[in-house]
């Protein structure tokens, strides 16, 4: 797969012998992060908000203009890495990324309701798992 962004092994502990699902909740925010870097950051006079630098010039107040509020998160969003002071992730129990993102897989377990395979191909996938019990004398310990 030539250009393919792959990233492998996520929720892996013990070398790859265990799958940890609050691992995989973890990676799987840091692999979002990392595709959406992959992809690149726009530069241009709009995401530069040159427009704004004119009209705030250069040693205005960036921070309370309108345009800060608007695209301060189009670069980095987050689920489960807290960026908020000490203080106040202190105050809300000092949670950390692994324990939310534990937190989160049992959510996903508990609520996820996947779409179901359609009927043609869950019988092909049968049948290929029979015919490799077949092959392999794996029908007794099924």
């Amino acid at each position: 797969m030539a250009g393919a962004n792959l990233i492998y092994g996520l929720g892996m502990i013990e070398m790859g012998m265990t799958l940890d699902y609050g691992q995989l909740v973890m990676d799987n925010e840091f692999a979002r992060m990392i595709r959406h870097t992959i992809r690149g950051i726009p530069v241009n006079d709009k995401t530069l908000s040159v427009d704004v630098i004119k009209e705030i010039g250069h040693f205005g107040d960036f921070l309370s203009h309108e345009s800060t509020y608007h695209h301060m998160r189009d670069l980095s969003q987050t689920k489960l890495i807290d960026r908020r002071l000490r203080d106040a992730w202190e105050n809300d129990g000092k949670a950390d990324i692994y324990q939310k993102s534990l937190e989160e897989a049992r959510y996903i377990l508990k609520n996820h309701k996947p779409t179901p395979l359609p009927k043609d191909v869950s019988d092909t996938i049968r049948s290929i798992v029979m015919e490799a019990e077949e092959e392999h004398d794996l029908s007794a310990i099924t």
